[in-house]
Formats: structure tokens, C-alpha cells, sequence
């Protein structure tokens, strides 16, 4: 389990100022809990005053900083904990549970979230001469590091642009490019160079993860995914589940009760209905899976979270 490592104490003036101005932002552009997409196009905020467990499938690489409390990310059987002045990459698809820590409605967590553009870092590489970085072995795809100065104020300077977006066209790709450089000449540069290198399996069972969570209400047919994606159904299965943990039948399934979960639970739809909405056609069925995998019943889960937000 990687723990949060940063000592808040050795926060200098400059950095904690820079924290209550992001914290000002993000009070502002994401005012109620959820993720909200900016005027960037790779920026969203995100705001959680709950302790509830969101499953995402993350479909781009992207670069997580905390803003305003701590956040635990759970892929397979690890779990990362990171909070203020800490950042983590994803730089491969992977199946992820985000969950805030000591959270409440008055004090939110309050989290940034970048999406990375394979073909910007492709290009920084290059131009900024970082091609030794191509030279190490791929990583496991989740890192969790200290948020330097250069990069906090560089985050800032892309935050500050949603107050005057008059200039977003013009100086969002030159904030956005820096970040990326930050990192890349920092200590997760190696890590960060995996969003361009990974090999054409690996890619193609992306291809897959992409397609399943778009369509995970339609039946899903193993032979169909395979040849969509060029690969055999054995390659597929053992690829898939390197890369997620979970076989691509399991992955539809978590993918299907987490929505029913957000339908029953943010936009007030019954159980019988949520079930048909995400793709089941057997409302006995989808209470026994829903019941094992969030360990309540549909009816008695949405009921007790309700109680722990009220």
C-alpha cells in the first residue's frame, strides 16, 4: 500500500498561498460534488463532500493533484493514498476506485484531474531533446509523487485562465505543454513516457476497455470484441485481465452496477428501472450481483448512503 508521504508541515508560504488560490478556484468552477468540465478541454474539477466510492475506467492517461484533502485510489490489490502537495499519474487504462478520506460538505475534497495527450508528450520528448527517457522498461501504470513548485505554480497558471477565457485559446496549450515538460523532467518523466510506448497488445486491449465502456449495456459476445480488435479470444482474455485485473465479462458487469449505482443514487431511479438501463434483463439476477458487489441490497444501500449524506 503506498501511504501519503508528504510532510504538510514543510509547506513553504509561497506553496500554501498558491493552495488557497487553487482552492478559491476550484470552490467557484466546481461548486457542487462531481466531476466538472472546464472551458480546457483536458482539465476537469472535481468535488466530493461524501464518502462514497466511484469506480472509473479511465479511458486517457491523466495526472490527478489534490487541491483540498486526501484521496485513496484502489487497482487490484494495491492502494495509494495521496492528499495536498501530491500528485498521481495514470498512464495506463486501468480500472480504478477513487475514494475521498475524511471528507464532509463544509471541508470537500478538491481534486484536478488532467487528461494527457499521448501525441503532446510524443512531441516534448523530442523537442526538448528527452529521448533517453525511451530507454527503461514500461511501469505498472500508477505513481504517486510530491507536486514540486514549478509544477504547482505551472497547475496554477492553467487554473487561472477559466477567470478570464478570453485567453484559454491562446495560452491553455502554452500552460498545458509545461506541465507535461514539468513532469517529464521531473521524477516521473520515465513513468509518463509509458503513455507513448506501450506495445500493440497492450494497445488493442485498450481498444477493447475503450469499446466496453461505451457499450457496456449491449450483450457482450467474446468472439466479436477479439475480432473487433484483431486479437484471438485467449489473447484477449489473458491480455485483458494483466491490464485490468478482471476478465472483460467481470469488467462489463462492475461497469453496469456502477452506473445503476449513480442512477439509483444521484438521479433518484428505482432499482426495476436502473436494472433495465444498464443492460439486465433479469431484475432477480441484477439485485443478487448488485447485493455481492456492493454488499446490500440495491434498496438498502441506496437508503444507507442516503442517511450518511443527509
Amino acid at each position: 500500500m503506498s501511504q501519503s508521504r508528504y510532510d504538510l508541515s514543510a509547506v513553504t508560504d509561497e506553496q500554501s498561498d498558491s493552495l488557497l488560490e487553487m482552492t478559491d478556484i476550484l470552490s467557484r468552477f466546481a461548486p457542487s460534488d462531481g466531476a466538472h468540465q472546464t472551458a480546457i478541454a483536458p482539465l476537469q474539477l472535481i468535488r466530493s463532500g461524501a464518502l462514497v466510492e466511484t469506480f472509473q475506467a479511465d479511458q486517457k492517461p491523466a495526472l490527478y493533484v489534490v487541491v483540498q484533502g486526501h484521496q485513496e485510489v484502489r487497482v487490484r490489490e494495491e492502494r495509494h493514498r495521496f492528499g495536498s502537495m501530491e500528485c498521481l499519474l495514470v498512464t495506463l487504462t486501468l480500472p480504478l476506485i477513487f475514494r475521498a478520506e475524511g471528507v464532509s460538505q463544509s471541508r470537500p475534497l478538491l481534486l484536478i484531474r488532467l487528461d494527457i495527450e499521448p501525441r503532446t508528450i510524443s512531441q516534448l520528448i523530442f523537442d526538448a531533446d528527452l529521448k533517453h527517457l525511451l530507454k527503461k522498461k514500461s511501469s505498472c501504470g500508477l505513481h504517486v509523487d510530491s507536486l514540486e513548485l514549478p509544477l504547482l505554480e505551472a497547475m496554477l497558471r492553467l487554473l487561472r485562465l477559466l477567470d478570464t477565457p478570453q485567453d484559454i485559446a491562446m495560452l491553455a496549450p502554452l500552460a498545458y505543454k509545461e506541465i507535461l515538460y514539468r513532469l517529464l523532467r521531473g521524477r516521473l518523466g520515465h513513468q509518463l513516457r509509458d503513455v507513448v510506448m506501450v506495445n500493440s497488445q497492450t494497445h488493442r486491449v485498450g481498444q477493447a476497455v475503450d469499446w466496453l465502456d461505451v457499450n457496456f449495456r449491449q450483450p457482450l459476445r467474446i468472439e466479436e470484441l477479439a475480432q473487433r480488435i484483431n486479437l484471438c479470444t485467449s489473447s484477449l482474455h489473458h491480455r485483458f485481465k494483466d491490464m485490468t485485473g478482471m476478465s472483460p465479462l467481470q469488467y462489463q458487469k462492475k461497469l453496469r452496477l456502477e452506473e445503476a449505482h449513480r442512477l439509483m443514487l444521484q438521479e433518484g431511479v428505482e432499482a426495476a428501472v436502473a436494472c433495465y438501463q444498464v443492460g439486465y434483463e433479469s431484475p432477480s439476477q441484477f439485485s443478487r450481483e448488485y447485493s455481492r458487489f456492493f454488499g446490500a441490497s440495491p434498496r438498502s444501500n441506496i437508503a444507507m448512503l442516503r442517511r450518511e449524506q443527509s
